[in-house]
């Protein structure tokens, strides 16, 4: 007779966050390719669609990262957004409000992806630690 068992009965470990140098490729990657698929669709000259979809990467790439890749997602993503989502392409310019804004809404987008991931994860853990079956503890004696 077959008998059924679960193959995952025991307790599942949180995931590992990946390593921020991978992060930080498919970053790069992502960003250029993100860039480059938008400039002949939308076309060159229209950051904003550019920052959204770069931020939507960011947050993306949050999700499978530490707290500490972030800052470098969010550069890397700038990097593609300055030099080739805004006209003349290939030259990096630093125009002092609009790219910190550009930088703060990147970096926010990398940290609220890491943020949810480990609220997420957390919480996973600490349901399967709670529902978890066994023996049960002793009945504290009363007052």
């Amino acid at each position: 007779m077959i008998e059924w068992v679960p193959l995952g009965s025991g307790a599942r470990p949180v995931p590992r966050p990946v390593a921020a140098p991978l992060v930080w490729a498919a970053a790069f990657g992502g960003a250029l390719a993100l860039v480059a698929l938008l400039n002949g669709i939308v076309g060159l000259g229209r950051p904003g669609f550019a920052l959204a979809a770069l931020s939507l990467l960011a947050a993306l790439l949050g999700l499978c990262a530490r707290f500490s890749a972030a800052p470098g997602t969010a550069v890397l993503c700038w990097l593609s957004l300055n030099g080739f989502a805004i006209p003349p392409a290939g030259t990096l310019t630093w125009a002092g409000h609009r790219d910190t804004v550009w930088l703060s809404c990147l970096l926010a987008a990398a940290l609220v992806g890491t943020a949810l991931a480990r609220l997420v994860h957390a919480r996973a853990a600490y349901r399967r630690l709670t529902t978890g079956t066994g023996p049960e503890a002793p009945e504290p004696d009363g007052f």
